[in-house]
């Protein structure tokens, strides 16, 4: 369609849209006539050869006007022409001529409606244009008649009033001018008075005027005088800006904003102030470091000010080093508070915004707005981690510039108070976990807690060796939450208290330090007043809380009142733990009063010193962790060291005796085992060498671990007037005891500080050490029983008894007695040790149980040694141990006796037939080699032939076998 067009051009044509323009040619414009267009739309056509040819057409046809188409047919022709070939290509190009026509012609039938209403609608045109020409021309003929009808005079009025309105308006230009020369002035004025809107509003509207009259040659310079004035106001404003950040003012902040606002920087503010930030922590930081560093050096030397930060921290001394920390962790905390309270004020006047522009109908100005406050909030939360992460750089590398290995443990602990504080300020004030000062404190913290344990280590090793298992007189409602170490458990956690001694407040709402100290305060501010002043009042004087109850007690029982039935019934009922003593007369019961009643009044918990010692180095340890949770598994596994060595002492000290436990009788348990092995491996050094060239190697794999204890020579444990030590066994073991009772107690508290992925450690250490403590007794008490009973004699009396009588007697063995008036010996020793120690009943059990387990198991092997037995020497066995069981019952509460079946049991075995001894041996296999071969030998050989006799002996060495 536009090479037609173009053609159409070429030879003349104009297209009717392009030839209305052409007004004075309307009347030259002809329009074919229906004949003619009949004549071409009659001829033949095959619409697709005409395209064909249209498309044959030479592109050279539709360009440019000034293409001169003869010019470059002429041009094409050879130079040798050829006549035929001529008319060839002339009929071509009137074919192709006769194609874009009708083509053309096509066009102007299918557009021939819209033409002919285009031309109605110019002929109507144009004679609306001839009316207006008649109008105009009317139009100007009257206003020459009116002005022919005014004259001079009233045209010179009219003048006048012009001028006059001239010179007002000049008059008022000129006064507007004088009032701008003066604003300088007023500018200075407010700007003194820290008026920043006010005065960029004035600034804004001098400019506006002065734009005014430019025309003026006096206003350029005035001009530029404001402006000098704006920029000048602008450096003010960001002096002003800056001072935020150290001590953020509302009524400051909110003019400053306004400023920028008036300016249309509030963007550019925005960065200004984190800059002023970042700027305000670097010399905040500087400063303080810098006064204490000038201070200790007792001059001004301006050395110090030209070093960087991190070589300035190098120079602060110990001494100065926690004060310097605290004021440096103040300031920063004054830095973050400026920031919290900077964010508190764009989330209030955001909201207040956002209701006003809900009432507004300015919607380009609220878009503008949203787009600057969504800037600033963002900007600002930004902000938040980039100034937690410059707080942390500077607190590190402070850190980093003294080897807190040189301070002592309380410091130490107060330097992790502070850090930890202001963990929890970067927690609450961006919600991250504080990685880098976290990562730095907790490998000097490591370093320096294995270097403390090591020693603290080596001090019980000491403490152990000197101990005299002396009994701590602690009051009865003694409670490890009386001691400093473990104030922090019990303490309500408030800022003004450091965060070691601080557990989690159980409060519905946690205030946090921001809202806590947003009015005022510091939550570095070292205060006496939260020191622990109070003493420790855990310590009880002669076994007494106080001398007045000591004194009532001896007067109570001074008199002849009857005596309690508590008393009558045990020397120590079950409530107060003590040992139970049966009382055989009331005369022996009241030699025993007063030492009864002192013991029974005051049930206080058996510790020693060490013991003590231990529960308070457990105590610091949990203030270390509780303040820094990350190392929280190292210092668990540290505490677990203590315990472990302590028990591996106790044991090591009273509870190893090779002889006694090679008898079967009174073995530790497979757990118990477990763990003095694992502990023996891991921590004991037993290679005790003294060769100084030993290999670094070796010294270094030993370094960790500390020499076996030994008891001190003080220390008796071969008396038998005291029972063997019996006092100082007490005291060992049920001090092991009760400091296995504290772990427990503070397990919640470890568990909850421990990291999922370790608990499983401080599972296994309660399960397999902590709860074995209590498996100690037996072990240690057996050495006891073991040797307060003369059970050798007892054999001796027993072999010389005859058991081949003929008659039944009704009188029993002397050996009987014998052995009953060593257990009366027994008890009388036991309650004079329980006038120095408070002998716990499941301790008194323990000695008795294991005593009468000893003697029932005596009494056997003393029956196995019988050469010669009749029915009645069995009888007589029978009547031996029931007296035995009648006596001692009235001596001890144990029920049932320990070890009686198995006395019954092997006499009864006495009466067995052949098959049935058979099955037996098979059963019992509790009983010894050789008291089983003694039943065959002795009690059935006399009607059991010898065939069956080695079948029984054949039988018992089946059973033996497995054993060797």
């Amino acid at each position: 369609m536009q090479k037609i067009k173009s053609l159409m051009t070429r030879q003349g044509l104009k297209s009717p849209p392009e030839s209305l323009s052409d007004l004075g040619a309307i009347e030259s414009l002809r329009v074919p006539g229906k004949e003619e267009f009949r004549e071409l739309r009659e001829q033949p056509s095959d619409p697709q050869a005409e395209q064909e040819l249209i498309n044959s057409i030479e592109q050279v046809y539709f360009s440019a006007d000034s293409f001169d188409i003869v010019r470059y047919e002429l041009e094409k022709l050879p130079p040798v022409l050829n006549l035929q070939e001529l008319e060839e290509y002339r009929d071509k190009l009137k074919q192709q001529q006769a194609a874009v026509s009708k083509k053309v012609a096509d066009l102007i039938l299918e557009k021939q409606p819209a033409y002919v209403k285009e031309l109605e609608r110019v002929t109507s045109l144009q004679t609306g244009l001839q009316l207006a020409a008649v109008i105009c021309t009317n139009g100007r003929r009257h206003l020459n008649i009116a002005k022919e009808g005014f004259t001079q005079a009233s045209l010179g009025l009219l003048a006048n009033q012009r001028k006059r309105q001239l010179l007002i308006g000049l008059l008022k230009s000129l006064r507007t001018i004088k009032t701008l020369q003066r604003t300088d002035v007023r500018l200075s004025e407010m700007l003194e008075e820290e008026d920043y809107p006010g005065a960029i509003q004035l600034c804004l509207e001098c400019q506006k005027a002065a734009s005014t009259f430019k025309h003026y040659s006096c206003i350029s310079e005035l001009n530029s005088k404001l402006q000098d004035t704006l920029e000048q106001i602008e450096e003010q404003l960001d002096v002003a800006l800056s001072k935020i950040c150290k001590n953020f003012d509302i009524n400051h902040y909110t003019k400053v904003q306004q400023a920028y606002r008036l300016l249309g920087k509030t963007q550019t503010a925005m960065d200004q102030l984190h800059m002023h930030f970042t700027q305000a922590i670097h010399n905040t930081v500087f400063q303080v470091v810098l006064g204490y560093v000038e201070l200790c050096a007792g001059n001004t030397d301006t050395k110090f000010q030209k070093l960087q930060y991190k070589d300035l921290c190098t120079h602060v001394t110990p001494d100065s080093y926690i004060p310097c920390l605290a004021d440096l962790c103040k300031a920063l905390w004054e830095v973050m508070l400026s920031y919290y309270r900077t964010m508190e004020w764009h989330e209030k006047h955001d909201s207040e915004e956002t209701v006003s522009a809900s009432e507004g109908s300015n919607v380009m100005g609220t878009e503008e707005t949203n787009f600057d406050r969504g800037y600033v909030k963002k900007k600002l939360e930004h902000g938040l981690t980039r100034i937690w992460q410059d707080v942390q750089l500077k607190v590190k590398t402070y850190l980093l510039g003294t080897d807190l290995s040189i301070f002592k443990y309380d410091d130490f602990i107060f330097v992790l108070d502070i850090i930890s504080r202001l963990m929890q300020v970067g927690e609450e004030f961006c919600g991250s976990k504080s990685e880098v000062l976290q990562e730095s404190i907790r490998k000097q913290s490591i370093n320096y807690f294995k270097n403390y344990h090591r020693t603290r280590l080596d001090e019980l090793r000491m403490f152990l060796e000197n101990e005299t298992w002396e009994l701590c007189p602690v009051k009865s409602n003694f409670s490890i939450l009386q001691l400093h170490e473990f104030k922090f458990m019990e303490q309500s956690r408030s800022p003004s208290v450091s965060p070691s001694k601080q557990p989690v407040s159980s409060s519905s709402k946690t205030v946090t330090l921001f809202e806590q100290y947003c009015s005022g305060g510091n939550p570095f501010e070292i205060q006496a007043s939260h020191k622990d002043e109070e003493t420790e009042d855990v310590l009880a004087s002669n076994g007494y809380e106080s001398d007045e109850q000591e004194k009532s007690a001896y007067q109570e029982y001074d008199s002849d009142s009857d005596v309690p039935e508590e008393l009558k019934r045990d020397y120590v009922d079950e409530q107060t733990g003590d040992a139970p003593v049966k009382s055989v007369s009331r005369e022996t019961l009241k030699s025993r009063k007063k030492s009864d009643y002192s013991l029974n009044k005051v049930n206080a918990p058996i510790l020693t010193n060490t013991t003590l010692n231990v529960i308070r180095l457990v105590g610091k340890y949990m203030q270390m962790m509780n303040i820094l949770k990350p190392i929280a598994f190292d210092v668990i596994h540290f505490m677990s060291q203590l315990f472990d060595y302590y028990l591996y002492a106790i044991y090591t000290f009273f509870g190893r005796n090779d002889s006694l436990e090679s008898t079967g009788l009174g073995l530790s348990s497979s757990r118990l085992r477990t763990t003095l092995n694992r502990i023996q491996e891991s921590l004991i050094d037993l290679e005790v060498s003294a060769d100084p060239t030993a290999t670094l190697t070796a010294a270094e794999e030993r370094k960790e671990k500390v020499p076996s204890p030994h008891l001190s020579h003080l220390v008796v444990l071969t008396s038998g007037d005291s029972l063997y030590g019996l006092a100082e066994r007490v005291v060992a073991t049920e001090s092991l005891v009760f400091l296995a009772e504290q772990f427990e107690f503070l397990q919640p508290h470890l568990d909850a500080v421990m990291p999922a992925v370790k608990k499983p450690f401080l599972q296994q250490f309660y399960s397999q050490t902590v709860s074995t403590a209590s498996e100690l007794r037996k072990p240690i008490y057996w050495i006891v029983a073991g040797k307060a009973i003369d059970y050798e004699q007892m054999l001796l009396l027993m072999a010389n008894v005859k058991w081949d009588v003929k008659e039944i007697m009704s009188q029993h063995n002397i050996y009987v007695d014998a052995l009953l008036k060593e257990f009366e010996q027994f008890n009388r020793r036991l309650n004079e040790v329980s006038k120095r120690v408070r002998i716990p009943l499941p301790v008194s059990n323990t000695l008795w149980e294991h005593c009468i387990r000893l003697a029932n198991r005596t009494i056997v092997e003393g029956y196995a040694n019988v050469k010669k037995c009749s029915n009645e020497g069995r009888a007589l066995m029978q009547l031996d141990f029931q007296q035995f069981l009648m006596k001692l019952e009235k001596l001890t509460d144990i029920r049932p006796i320990p070890d009686k079946e198995f006395v019954e049991t092997y006499i009864k075995a006495y009466y067995l037939t052949e098959n049935d001894m058979e099955r037996w041996i098979k059963e019992h296999r509790e009983y010894s080699t050789k008291q089983l071969t003694n039943l065959v030998n002795v009690c059935l050989g006399s009607h059991i032939n010898k065939k069956a006799r080695q079948k029984l002996l054949a039988a018992i060495d089946d059973i033996d076998r497995p054993k060797r």
